[in-house]
């Protein structure tokens, strides 16, 4: 590979960076604009989810609760074949 190409391709992408970090930074801006206007603190550059936070619990559903969804959900596929049918 020509070393032209590759200078071509590091300069390319050190200006994609540079346009990415520019934009970041300014939806950084508007971000905190918004929560200044909501009034909470800004927010930590950090990611929004913490690694240790415990893990949720499965939902459990009752016996009820399940026949009813599948019910309901008979229907909708009785429904669906039903205009099958006629189409």
């Amino acid at each position: 590979m020509p070393r032209g190409k590759s200078n071509q391709n590091a300069e390319i992408l050190e200006y994609a960076l540079r346009h990415l970090e520019k934009e970041r930074d300014e939806i950084q801006a508007r971000i905190d604009h918004v929560r200044k206007q909501l009034g909470s603190r800004p927010a930590a550059s950090a990611p929004a989810a913490a690694p240790s936070a415990a893990p949720r619990k499965k939902r459990v559903l009752s016996e009820a609760a399940r026949k009813r969804i599948a019910a309901a959900q008979k229907r909708r596929w009785a429904e669906h074949r039903k205009q099958a049918k006629t189409e």
